[in-house]
């Protein structure tokens, strides 16, 4: 075991990109890293729960093999109005039998919970916690609002309230700020672009206003994106200075966010193990020191 409860991780998300991250939850399961804090964004919010349930094969299975499955999605699911990824399934019913979660171990797990949320309505960041998950049921509805991408996946509604992807909110995709919020001075960073990534600005802001008519806000999110994304990684770049942050990020990524191919899935997970094998030795001592 390593006891890095004095260290946040913090987990980007990319859709089917992370099924080259989902090495690093892999990694940190099996060596039973335990974190004092975790907060993921998107599909990162997957890697959330699937770290605290402390189950490796959930964490892998999530993002290669599941994708195989009927239900999954695809275009076909999109023209029923299920959305490309369906998001009902993927995130809310599969959890009984197609992708079991093991909701005792997520219990016992201590670290801190942090994903976040856009609500459409005002594009408002939202944080839930543990306090605010009570049954399985609290949990995967939130994990789906989270992961929710505008036009790709139909909005979800809690308390009568729509929710998108977190990545619409105030840190752009990256919550650092929370992680530091919540006290904490040394972070481990999970990311999914590459490390000299830059988010380029929306280049029509007049086309994305017009697709989101009917929710602005989301369309502001849309476009403020980029400037509240590179201002998250300037503050991870600023922290890895400081010696207080590790960044992972991916050096042979495989395939795009929409990828669907098993084998693809599955090549591009692998390549996230070679790289994590090679850089544990840095984690380690990171974590440790």
């Amino acid at each position: 075991m390593i006891d890095a409860s004095d260290t946040a991780l913090v987990i980007e998300g990319g859709g089917m990109r992370n099924s080259y991250t989902a090495a690093c939850i892999v990694r940190f399961i099996q060596q039973k890293v335990q974190f004092g804090w975790v907060g993921g964004v998107s599909a990162g919010s997957s890697h959330t729960v699937n770290y605290l349930s402390g189950d490796p094969i959930r964490a892998e299975d999530s993002f290669t093999d599941f994708a195989n499955n009927p239900s999954f999605g695809g275009v076909g699911s999109l023209l029923r109005g299920k959305g490309f990824f369906n998001a009902e399934f993927i995130y809310e019913k599969s959890a009984d039998q197609d992708l079991p979660f093991d909701w005792e171990g997520y219990r016992a797990n201590p670290a801190e919970m942090n994903l976040a949320a856009t609500c459409a309505d005002t594009g408002e960041s939202v944080y839930w916690t543990r306090a605010d998950v009570v049954v399985p049921e609290d949990l995967f509805v939130r994990v789906r609002a989270f992961s929710t991408l505008p036009l790709l996946m139909p909005l979800r509604f809690i308390d009568g309230a729509p929710y998108v992807d977190g990545a619409l909110g105030e840190h752009g995709g990256i919550t650092i700020e929370q992680a530091e919020l919540a006290g904490y001075k040394k972070f481990l960073f999970v990311g999914s672009k590459p490390r000299d990534y830059i988010r380029p600005k929306t280049r029509r802001p007049s086309m994305v206003r017009g697709l989101f008519r009917r929710y602005p806000a989301i369309a502001e999110a849309l476009i403020q994106r980029p400037d509240r994304y590179n201002a998250s990684r300037a503050r991870l770049a600023e922290l890895e200075r400081a010696g207080q942050a590790y960044l992972f990020s991916p050096e042979d990524m495989q395939v795009s966010s929409t990828e669907r191919s098993v084998a693809k899935l599955r090549a591009n997970f692998a390549a996230g193990a070679r790289q994590v094998e090679r850089e544990w030795p840095l984690w380690q001592e990171f974590l440790r020191g």
